[in-house]
């Protein structure tokens, strides 16, 4: 798997949402903060985005606006409109599609509201490069692979068919690799430094596909620059800026988001998960685990667990 796909399918949690809204003037929608991203498309009229710190943002037909660690925002006709609560339906049990509709008898607008169940707090850089808010303008021309992903998200979600949670789902996983890599490529930047620039550096990239590929191989500073050609403290200074991490500290913090994501998405022993993830000694791994997400492994799966069959008998 590529390294920006691997990343982002370590630190989802579940399956992403997305509902359909229309709302006439006047009106404000009150959204509460999400333990993940969050994303609007404005499919029809216009809006407001009013963060949480910031002054409103005016969008307009075809903008998207991301939101990187799910903060709490309003979205309103005009700023100041007072707002509810988004408390949307779910067009059926298991569903990630939902509707919400705010009546009134003034100019209308519809949005394709999204959020993506990802563990925001694990510190990683394909996230924590990013700004709190993105926004990405409807331009004629510009990115047609996210605009039509968008186009095809809000025709599903407009009239769901037989298959259409599965297709729904598909689309907006894309749609997240899609905006990131539209950010990317209008701010040339971050090409220069940060995890974009990691993604296509010679010396950086081979280092980084090999801890992705097998983070239980017990890695060193000079096995990792060898890749490059590059002596053990030119190597470890290339990848510490461009990263910023250290090659070893980002090996750690690979191998410890790897081992969450076996404990969510598998019954492995916990042997096998340390074992995967180059630590010979359970004990040494559940250490290291606790040291990273706060409790034990076991604890961490058995809560995860216990979160589920919660979310199953809403």
């Amino acid at each position: 798997m590529d390294i920006l796909s691997d990343a982002l399918d370590a630190l989802r949690t579940g399956r992403p949402a997305v509902v359909r809204t229309e709302a006439r003037a006047p009106w404000a929608v009150r959204f509460q903060p999400v333990a993940g991203a969050g994303f609007h498309v404005v499919a029809e009229g216009g809006c407001h985005l009013v963060p949480p710190d910031g002054e409103p943002l005016a969008l307009g037909p075809g903008d998207i606006i991301f939101l990187r660690r799910g903060s709490g925002h309003t979205l309103c006709d005009t700023p100041g409109t007072p707002a509810i609560d988004f408390v949307p339906d779910k067009v059926g049990a298991g569903s990630p599609i939902g509707r919400f509709t705010v009546p009134g008898d003034g100019a209308a607008a519809v949005l394709v509201c999204g959020a993506y169940p990802l563990d925001v707090e694990r510190r990683h850089p394909v996230l924590g490069d990013l700004p709190e808010v993105i926004h990405l303008p409807a331009r004629p021309g510009r990115h047609p692979a996210l605009r039509s992903a968008v186009e095809q998200l809000c025709a599903e979600i407009q009239a769901p068919q037989p298959g259409s949670d599965t297709v729904v789902a598909t689309l907006v996983d894309l749609l997240l690799l899609y905006i990131l890599r539209s950010w990317y490529a209008e701010q040339p930047d971050q090409r220069a430094r940060g995890w974009a620039a990691a993604l296509d550096d010679p010396v950086v990239a081979p280092a980084l596909q090999a801890i992705h590929d097998d983070p239980g191989h017990p890695w060193t500073v000079e096995s990792l620059g060898e890749r490059a050609g590059l002596s053990r403290a030119a190597f470890a200074r290339r990848f510490a800026t461009v990263v910023g991490d250290p090659p070893l500290t980002y090996l750690t913090d690979w191998r410890m988001v790897t081992a969450a994501r076996m404990l969510r998405q598998s019954g492995a022993p916990l042997a096998a998960i340390a074992q995967r993830n180059g630590y010979t000694s359970e004990f040494a791994f559940a250490k290291a685990f606790k040291r990273r997400f706060g409790m034990p492994p076991g604890a961490y799966r058995k809560e995860l667990r216990q979160a589920a069959v919660s979310g199953l008998n809403q």
